[in-house]
C-alpha cells in the first residue's frame, strides 16, 4: 500500500535572512567563513542590525530540501520546532504553501523562533550565524510515530546533534522508521558539525542511515584526511546510497559497488546557499519517483545548478517544474 507521504523531513526550523556583504564585513565581525556557527541572541541581534538590507524566507537545511521536494510534485511532510511569532509565522507559511504538510505544534511563551543570518560575499560563497531560539526545543513529543512509519523515507540533518534532547529524538525516530519499513535519509550538514559529532555521526553511518549525502569537504573531515578520493573510498559500501557533491564538478554516487559520476552545469553562480539543499531534493524526488541512480543524480545537479544561479535557497516552483519536465 502506497505510503501518504514520501519523505518526512526533521530539521532545525529557521527563518533565513539573507544579504550581500562586502568580504571586510567577514573580517570585522570575525566570522568563519564559509561556515555555520551558532550565536546566542545578543550575538544574533548585533549582526542583523550591522547587515546590509536583505531578505526573508524559511530555511533550515532539511526544510529546504522537503520544500524543493514538495514543489518538484512530491508527497513531502516536515518536522520542526518555530515560536507563536511573526518569523514562526512566516516558516509555517511558506512551507504549506509549497504544499508541504507541517503539523508540528508552535512553541509558546518561550524562545523566539530561530533565525539564520546569510551573509552572502562577491565570491558567492554564504557565511551562516545561526540563532537557534525556538527550534532547540525539538524532542521527543515533537516525533509522530504514524507519520514516520506513513512515509517512504525520512531525512534528518547532522545539525540537530547540537542539541541532546534533539539528537535523541532523533535516534527513536531511526528505530522507529526502521521498525516501519522506513528509510533513513541523512546529511552531514557541515564539515564543522562533522568535527564536532564524528564519533556519533560515523556509528550512525555503520547503523541506521540507508542514504547519506555528504561534500567534499564533509566526508574528508569524517575521516580526517585531504585526499578525497581516499575518503571515498572509506565511505564506499558502508551505507545503501552515498550521493557526494563536489561543488562545479558535479557529484558522485556511490551504491552497490558501482560509482556514477554526474556533471555539474555550467551556471553563473549568484549565491551558494542551498545548493547541497535542492541536491537533495532533486535526487531524492527522482529516487522516490522511478529514476535510475545516475539520473536522479542529474536532477540533483539541476536543481542545484538552479539555485545557485538566483539568491536563496529555494528556486520558484514554476522553475523547478520546467527543469523537471525536461527530464521527461
Amino acid at each position: 500500500m502506497e505510503k501518504s507521504l514520501q519523505i518526512l523531513g526533521i530539521g532545525n526550523a529557521i527563518v533565513d535572512i539573507l544579504a550581500r556583504v562586502d568580504e571586510s564585513f567577514i573580517t570585522d565581525h570575525n566570522l568563519i567563513k564559509k561556515a555555520m556557527t551558532l550565536i546566542e541572541a545578543d550575538r544574533s541581534a548585533q549582526l542583523y542590525a550591522d547587515m546590509p538590507a536583505g531578505r526573508e524566507q524559511s530555511g533550515g537545511s532539511v526544510a529546504n530540501s522537503v520544500a524543493g521536494i514538495a514543489m518538484l510534485g512530491g508527497r513531502a511532510g516536515y518536522i520542526g520546532k518555530v515560536a507563536d511569532d511573526q518569523l514562526g509565522r512566516v516558516f509555517r507559511h511558506d512551507m504549506t504553501a509549497n504544499g508541504v504538510t507541517f503539523n508540528s505544534a508552535p512553541l509558546l511563551d518561550a524562545e523566539p523562533t530561530a533565525n539564520c543570518l546569510v551573509a552572502i560575499t562577491p565570491d558567492a560563497e554564504r557565511t551562516m550565524s545561526t540563532y537557534l531560539g525556538a527550534c532547540s526545543a525539538l524532542s521527543m513529543a515533537d516525533i509522530d510515530q504514524s507519520q514516520i512509519a506513513d512515509s517512504e523515507i525520512i531525512y534528518i540533518e547532522g545539525y540537530l546533534w547540537d542539541r541532546e534532547h534533539a539528537k535523541q529524538a532523533c535516534r527513536v525516530a531511526m528505530e522507529m522508521a526502521h521498525a516501519a519499513g522506513t528509510k533513513v535519509a541523512f546529511t552531514l550538514s557541515d564539515a564543522f558539525c562533522v568535527d564536532r559529532y564524528r564519533d556519533d555521526f560515523s556509528q550512525l553511518i555503520d547503523g541506521p542511515i540507508d542514504i547519506l549525502f555528504a561534500n567534499r569537504d564533509e566526508l574528508c573531515s569524517l575521516y580526517q584526511t585531504d585526499d578525497f578520493a581516499e575518503a571515498l573510498s572509506m565511505i564506499e559500501g558502508r551505507v545503501t546510497v552515498a550521493a557526494i557533491t563536489c561543488g562545479d564538478e558535479g557529484a558522485i554516487i556511490l551504491a552497490g559497488g558501482e560509482r556514477h559520476l554526474v556533471e555539474a552545469l555550467p551556471t553563473a553562480v549568484i549565491d551558494t546557499t542551498g545548493a547541497g539543499d535542492l541536491f537533495a531534493a532533486g535526487f531524492l524526488y527522482g529516487a522516490m519517483n522511478g529514476f535510475d541512480l545516475a539520473k536522479a543524480g542529474q536532477l540533483g545537479t539541476a536543481c542545484a545548478s538552479l539555485t545557485i544561479s538566483q539568491v536563496g535557497p529555494r528556486p520558484e516552483a514554476a522553475a523547478l517544474q520546467e527543469l523537471l519536465a525536461s527530464f521527461a
